[in-house]
């Protein structure tokens, strides 16, 4: 008997209340769907120890923004751009420890949020 090329499809399976129920998900072998990994990515970055490098680029971006406010005027009038290098360096120095405090205090709320969750 010849072969057919069509897959099989699953069948849906009564349960004893004579309610039809489609089958769900059997294995992980196939892809994640975007919303779970969404969630998974999210977990991931949660429980990822802080870094010195994280901590200066948000520095890094912080002082930029403060940078680009005294040239524009926000800060103050007739401020030179030289005084906003100086106001960026003077950021990215105290921003830095400042921004990896926090994600150590982040890092380790998350832990034991996590830790909590378990028991």
């Amino acid at each position: 008997m010849a072969q057919t090329k069509r897959k099989r499809r699953t069948k849906h399976r009564g349960n004893a209340a004579g309610m039809v129920e489609a089958r769900g998900r059997t294995s992980r072998a196939a892809k994640l769907s975007p919303a779970e990994e969404r969630k998974r990515a999210r977990q991931d970055r949660m429980l990822r120890p802080p870094t010195w490098k994280s901590a200066a680029t948000k520095a890094g971006v912080m002082s930029a923004v403060l940078f680009m406010l005294v040239i524009l005027g926000v800060l103050g009038k007739n401020m030179s751009p030289l005084a906003g290098i100086f106001f960026a360096l003077a950021a990215m120095v105290i921003y830095t420890p400042l921004a990896y405090a926090t994600d150590v205090w982040v890092y380790r709320r998350n832990l034991n949020k996590q830790a909590g969750a378990k028991r």
